[in-house]
């Protein structure tokens, strides 16, 4: 598969100058082993998967760590947590090596715990998402954005779902001992269906026929493993107006349309999924886009009891904000932009506020056009460059 250059890639270069660690954590099959092998194909590289390393590992580590060749990619090391306080013991011995220890993980909850414990201030942390349409210009809402799909899109109903069995195998078994897996199956079905609402773990529960605490332990999987995003509100100046419930989205459109049976586009353009789906596509973009400048998600929704909702809030730092309504339409209206021009004049003058209608044309790179007063549309292939705006541009 030949490999495509990642965003992400300029934040870790300057990181393994400073830091002597390295974590990149994110989905299974984002492609952060490639990235890594990618930017230092010198480097040993060691797959902590095998059973064979994993139980040299347990049975005797530091014999296991002087067997090693620095710098190496110490590949998938949530199956061996232990491995931290030995890391950090070395690292301790000689904090002016930098770039020495270059680690991957899928499972970023037990990892922070880990790096929490043992490596704070000594690992850089990076989260690699699967592919963004400014990392591949051909990526589609129905295919998403995992490498391999882009490799091989003729078999991406396979590919998916072998992707959602292997992650039930694994991943989720490895986070949490659910028994059924088959009713975890049947709530990511579900949950796609719910793509673009507020989160509601009663709704989730009642068709399922499982407790809601279970149902709150099964996002916290998804979440925990890259999976989902769950955007909080936006509070601000707005206190007890403001619904407290986060809204749902898959970090990957083509996951979940796989999940809802979508299978070409013909099915994608009929089904009344696409709006939710269209909305979760620019949810992850904008994650994306941040995450790989080394930057805070800083992405929140907004809803108030009167009814004014607008689908992302952007926090930009130093009192920006980039108000956002996604739109399946390839022609935005300027009603399309009211609710922007009412929560804009809502914050008032306190912050530097920048509202846009991302809509579904597919033309690249092209300049936001005015919509209604104080809004712009923009075709969401040109979300990117629109991101990297200051106020005033």
């Amino acid at each position: 598969m030949k490999y495509r250059p990642r965003t992400l890639e300029a934040e870790i270069l300057r990181a393994v100058t400073h830091f002597p660690a390295v974590l990149l954590t994110g989905p299974r099959r984002s492609g952060k082993t490639t990235l890594l092998r990618h930017l230092f194909p010198a480097c040993q590289h060691v797959l902590l998967e095998d059973p064979d390393v994993v139980a040299r590992v347990r049975a005797d580590p530091r014999a296991f760590l002087d067997s090693l060749t620095l710098p190496v990619i110490l590949d998938e090391i949530q199956n061996t947590p232990e491995l931290f306080a030995y890391v950090r013991s070395r690292i301790d011995r000689h904090p002016e090596r930098k770039g020495q220890w270059l680690l991957t993980g899928s499972q970023e909850a037990p990892l922070m715990k880990g790096v929490t414990e043992s490596m704070a201030g000594r690992a850089a942390v990076f989260t690699l998402l699967p592919y963004s349409a400014e990392e591949a210009p051909g990526m589609t809402l129905r295919l998403g954005g995992f490498p391999e799909v882009h490799a091989a899109p003729e078999v991406a109903d396979i590919w998916f779902r072998s992707y959602v069995q292997t992650y039930l195998e694994r991943d989720v078994r490895a986070v949490a001992s659910i028994r059924d897996l088959a009713t975890f199956r049947r709530f990511l079905g579900l949950l796609a269906s719910r793509c673009g609402q507020m989160l509601n773990k009663t709704d989730l529960a009642a068709p399922l026929g499982v407790s809601v605490p279970t149902i709150t332990q099964w996002l916290s999987i998804l979440e925990v493993t890259g999976q989902i995003i769950l955007t909080p509100p936006y509070y601000e100046n707005f206190g007890k107006r403001i619904v407290k419930t986060p809204k749902l989205y898959f970090v990957d459109s083509g996951l979940a349309a796989a999940l809802l049976g979508i299978r070409d586009e013909a099915e994608l353009a009929a089904s009344p999924f696409r709006g939710p789906l269209f909305e979760g596509l620019v949810a992850s973009e904008i994650v994306k886009h941040r995450l790989n400048r080394g930057q805070e998600r800083g992405l929140y929704t907004f809803r108030d009891r009167q009814g004014l909702e607008v689908d992302f809030v952007v926090d930009a730092g130093n009192r920006r904000l980039l108000l956002i309504e996604a739109k399946a339409t390839r022609t935005p209206m300027p009603d399309d932009g009211r609710s922007l021009m009412r929560l804009a004049k809502a914050i008032g003058h306190g912050a530097a506020t920048r509202a846009v209608v991302v809509h579904a044309d597919t033309a690249e790179y092209a300049a936001p056009m005015p919509l209604c007063p104080g809004v712009r549309s923009v075709g969401w292939r040109a979300l990117h460059a629109l991101l990297e705006e200051k106020p005033g541009q």
